[in-house]
C-alpha cells in the first residue's frame, strides 16, 4: 500500500489531478531551493572559503531524498498546502448546492 494514500493527500477536497499538479510545483519548489544551495556550496568551495566536500554543504534532505517524495512529506505536514481559488471555490460550491 502506498503511505500516505491519496485521500490523505488530498483531505476529499482535491482530484487526483489536482494533487498532481500541486505536487509537481512543490516538487518543482524543492529542486529550485536544492539547486540554489547547491550553487552557493559551489560557490564556496571556488572561492576557498570551506574545505568541505560539496555534499557536506547541501542540507541532507534535498541530498538524499527525491523531490516528489520531499514533496509529499510537505503535503502531509502542512509545510505546503493547496487551496482552491476563489472562483473555483464558488464552482464547487454551485455545485454541491444542486446535489
Amino acid at each position: 500500500m502506498i503511505k500516505p494514500s491519496i485521500q490523505d493527500l488530498t483531505k476529499d477536497e482535491f482530484n487526483r489531478y489536482e494533487l498532481v499538479v500541486g505536487t509537481a510545483k512543490c516538487a518543482r519548489m524543492v529542486t529550485d531551493e536544492y539547486v540554489g544551495q547547491r550553487a552557493k556550496a559551489e560557490k564556496m568551495i571556488a572561492d576557498h572559503e570551506t574545505d568541505r566536500a560539496l555534499a557536506a554543504l547541501i542540507d541532507s534532505e534535498y541530498r538524499d531524498e527525491k523531490a516528489v517524495k520531499i514533496a509529499i512529506n510537505r503535503m502531509m505536514d502542512g509545510r505546503f498546502v493547496m487551496v482552491h481559488s476563489e472562483e473555483e471555490q464558488k464552482a464547487h460550491e454551485e455545485l454541491a448546492d444542486k446535489e
